[in-house]
């Protein structure tokens, strides 16, 4: 189950056997099961969670009843609400498991322990985090920019395994379009192949 974070953890800084033995100690494991909650609106995030397998979205609804996703969680990727994590305060999104899930959990106390511990795990989080916010600033850029075709394109270039792994009706909501949107450019794309 600590393989694939081992892995991860290996591709943005270095660390001995003895400080990611450490970090196994401070890790939880948990399965949830499909359409199981991680988090749901209102709770306090009081972990963060590796995905060791499976796939997680984080989502809100707002007051006409309409999901919007907000971020997918595929094998080897975090999920949690950071604001909700650090300041304690109910956290505004649901987490739900898309498929059968294995994930690794930290509390807050033991990150600040790892932190501590093991200097590099403070980079490793800092460059997660960085790339966190890059990502989200590219995504608030195109949501305010883009065609949905350009949207759809984007999404299926940089994550073609999502179209087996996650409904249309998603998708759609992840794009910010209707589901009949979607279904007319997919049209329109296989038309041009």
């Amino acid at each position: 189950m600590y393989e694939l974070l081992y892995k991860k953890v290996s591709e943005t800084i270095s660390i001995t056997d003895e400080e990611f033995e450490f970090c196994k100690t401070l890790f939880i494991p948990k399965k949830l099961r499909k359409r199981q909650y991680l988090l749901q609106e209102g709770d306090v995030n009081k972990h963060t969670a590796f995905v060791s397998k499976g796939l997680l979205r984080s989502y809100t609804i707002d007051d006409k009843g309409t999901e919007h996703i907000l971020q997918f969680a595929f094998e080897g990727w975090w999920m949690g609400d950071l604001y909700s994590f650090l300041t304690e305060e109910p956290s505004m999104f649901n987490m739900e498991a898309l498929e059968d899930c294995e994930l690794l959990l930290i509390t807050k106390p033991s990150w600040e322990l790892l932190l501590d511990k093991v200097p590099a795990f403070e980079k490793y989080f800092r460059i997660l985090i960085q790339n966190n916010l890059i990502a989200t600033q590219k995504r608030l850029m195109g949501t305010l920019s883009e065609t949905a075709e350009q949207k759809y394109t984007n999404l299926i270039n940089n994550f073609p395994g999502c179209l087996n792994r996650v409904p249309q009706h998603m998708i759609a909501s992840y794009l910010g379009i209707t589901r009949e949107t979607l279904s007319r450019i997919r049209g329109n794309i296989a038309a041009r192949k």
